[in-house]
């Protein structure tokens, strides 16, 4: 009988496998060997010699200044994201709202998260630029003038806020199920012992949610820090971040260096694996309390 089903087994197991190999291949072709590409690069020079001049240029000060600016960005975006984000799932989840909002925001939230690059940089341009629909409305309307207030959208402040329209709806994707995971028993356990709301959550609920809550936010500030297309869109070169000068230097319009560009890249790399590996290790911790 197991010689009988061996050939089976065996026939199953390859089908199996046959389904990843086109992701396989394309994960292999458009990210793994681009990055060891990228990773190589960044050591040698563009006549192929060994250096480590393109390293060493990462720590001057135009590159440091881009690196801080695209941090501080990402870290802006993501704390805000995650924090109207875990308020937005938090009222749809557990504030009794009717379900019919709650299935409208997931999925708007699964349009709105994956919405960015150059639409989404028109879309704001169009609304909060200089002649954009609302700040033309605030001024004819109610003599308030958006830009006198010092505001840019093509700024700092602005780029923020842009990241903030897919990082809030990412938050609520990724939190939704860590709040459906909040067991009931444990609010009931908390109230028979005495414990007030604010009691709960501060002791009960958000030590459990810490893991998921910390682990999305850095999950945002690795989606923002890798983001060009909206960026170069919106601000053009007029916001020196990271994205927006790996993509000058491989183009060749600043020093005509594209290995300093693959050093760039290397960085950056660094920074969002970071993030990303602990992201997944504080979700594994999550995913321990909510089984």
């Amino acid at each position: 009988m197991n010689a009988a089903s061996s050939p089976i087994i065996d026939r199953r197991t390859v089908i199996d496998w046959l389904g990843i190999v086109p992701f396989m291949i394309f994960a292999l072709m458009f990210l793994i060997v681009p990055t060891l590409y990228l990773v190589v690069g960044a050591f040698f020079t563009p006549d192929g010699h060994l250096t480590f001049e393109n390293i060493a240029g990462l720590f001057t000060p135009t590159i440091l200044s881009a690196y801080w600016i695209s941090i501080k960005v990402s870290l802006a975006s993501s704390l805000g994201g995650a924090l109207i984000g875990f308020f937005l799932a938090w009222a749809v989840v557990l504030g009794g709202l009717p379900s019919w909002i709650r299935s409208s925001l997931l999925t708007f939230s699964g349009v709105a998260s994956n919405f960015a690059g150059v639409p989404l940089a028109f879309a704001f341009i169009a609304t909060l630029g200089r002649t954009g629909l609302v700040t033309v409305f605030l001024r004819e309307w109610f003599g308030f003038n958006l830009y006198s207030t010092g505001f840019n959208l093509l700024s700092f402040f602005g780029l923020t806020i842009t990241y903030m329209f897919f990082q809030i709806p990412l938050m609520v994707l990724i939190l939704t199920p860590a709040l459906d995971g909040l067991k009931k028993e444990w609010r009931e356990a908390s109230e028979i012992l005495g414990a007030s709301t604010w009691q709960y959550w501060r002791m009960v609920a958000l030590p459990i949610l810490w893991p998921s809550l910390l682990g999305t936010s850095l999950l945002l500030f690795a989606n923002a820090f890798g983001a060009i297309a909206t960026a170069y869109a919106l601000t053009g070169s007029s916001l020196n971040i990271v994205p927006i000068l790996l993509y000058a230097q491989i183009r060749g319009d600043v020093l005509h260096n594209p290995n300093l560009g693959y050093a760039l890249a290397l960085g950056m790399i660094v920074i969002t694996g970071l993030s990303n590996i602990l992201y997944i290790w504080l979700r594994m911790r999550a995913e321990r309390w909510q089984k």
